[in-house]
This record gives structure tokens, C-alpha cells and sequence, in this order.
């Protein structure tokens, strides 16, 4: 695990940060996937975690959710909109059909059940949820105000993931069943001005400046 700031740590799943968990507070928030279940574990392996929460259900967040739920005896948080597909393990029929969204199927991990449906507001450990959705029906992301913390999840990724190259882009279309409300969910966070960003896919990002910029930018 990688400290990136006050009792917040990065575990990067793939290279340069192809996929990413966090852990905060005893929290482990998303999960990857399937495939990455036995190295998130044991990068886990000696931590003290209470809660398991996901920034939203794609196949490549949750992947290893019942594994850490089982392990470490503890709860599962999602966004309210994805909490049903999450449960039963239907998640996939929330993202356009496509041969890409069928691919990413296969990496998902078996249902595991939400014990607690996160909305607006909410708590979770010191991070505040803000409701993003988009990107999934129930996509949400953790705002921690006392040091201008913000893991992301997909609302817009920090590489490109076909080249993997670091830069802002918007969540890939095959994947992102509602672009325009997703658009909207990014300029919601504007003022936030966030002093970390932390992305799903790709590395952090310590510059509020080129965060509003990207979002300023996003068409209509």
C-alpha cells in the first residue's frame, strides 16, 4: 500500500495504476476485480478494516467485495441506485449491452448482499457522500472536507485506458449508460476544489486548477 495522505493509502491492482482501491479510516473502498481478489487480500493482510463501501458496482470495482465482506466480517455500503444489481449480482444490466460491458461481465465477482444504501449526505467514516450518478444509476463518491480529499471512482479517469498514458478523460461511453447526467454529476463537485483526487483508474491528482479545467471544458 502506497500513503498518499492523512490515513489514506493506495493499493494499485494493475501498472500505472490501472485500477485502483483505497483504504481510509479501516474502509476499504471499491474492490477490483474478480482477477485481482487474492492480491488485494493480501495487501490487506494485517489491516484493521471495519467497512467495505463501493463508488459504484461495475465488475471492476466490486470484483473482490465478497471476498473482503468474508475475510474481514464486515458490512457492504453502496450508492442507493446500484444497491439492488450489486446484491443480486445483476450490476452488468445497468451498463449498455456491448461486446466491451459482456467482456467485463466475466471479471465481475459473485453478488454479495448492501447492508446499508448510501445517499446525499451520508457518512462514511470521515468522508461525506455525494451522489454522482451517470457513469451507473447509483454512482457515488467520498468527500473528505478537513483535507480536501476526493476518491472518484469513474466519475472521469485519470488515464487513457488504452494507452494507459496519465491524463483526464471522461469514463469510456461503452460503459457510462447515462454521458449527460454524468456530465452534470462532474459539475456538481466544482468548488470543491479538491487538494487530492483519487481516481479508479489512474493516478492521483494533487491540482485543483486542472480538475475545474477539465470540468469546465466538459460539452453540454
Amino acid at each position: 500500500m502506497k500513503q498518499l495522505g492523512d490515513n489514506l493509502y493506495q493499493i494499485a491492482l494493475m501498472p500505472r495504476s490501472s485500477m485502483n482501491v483505497y483504504v481510509a479510516d479501516g474502509i476499504v473502498f471499491d474492490a477490483g476485480s474478480r482477477l485481482e481478489t487474492g492480491r488485494l487480500l493480501k495487501a490487506l493482510r494485517g489491516q484493521t478494516i471495519t467497512d467495505h463501501v463501493l463508488t459504484h458496482g461495475h465488475p471492476d470495482h466490486q470484483g473482490a467485495s465478497r471476498a473482503i465482506c468474508e475475510n474481514f466480517g464486515v458490512p457492504l455500503a453502496c450508492g442507493e441506485g446500484d444497491a439492488d444489481a450489486v446484491s443480486t449480482g445483476e450490476i452488468v444490466r445497468t451498463m449498455p449491452d456491448s461486446t466491451l460491458s459482456r467482456m467485463m461481465a466475466k471479471i465481475g465477482g459473485p453478488a454479495q448482499q448492501v447492508s446499508r444504501r448510501l445517499q446525499e449526505g451520508d457518512m462514511v467514516g470521515s468522508f461525506t457522500v455525494i451522489e454522482t450518478p451517470g457513469h451507473s444509476p447509483g454512482h457515488v463518491v467520498f468527500w473528505r472536507e478537513s483535507d480536501r480529499v476526493l476518491i472518484l471512482g469513474d466519475v472521469f479517469l485519470n488515464m487513457s485506458l488504452l494507452t494507459t498514458i496519465p491524463g483526464l478523460h471522461e469514463p469510456p461511453r461503452p460503459f457510462t449508460p447515462n454521458v449527460g447526467e454524468n456530465r452534470n454529476s462532474a459539475r456538481k463537485l466544482l468548488g470543491l476544489r479538491p487538494a487530492l483526487v483519487c481516481f479508479g483508474h489512474g493516478p492521483p491528482l494533487r491540482d485543483p486548477n486542472k480538475f475545474e479545467a477539465f470540468i469546465n471544458a466538459l460539452p453540454d
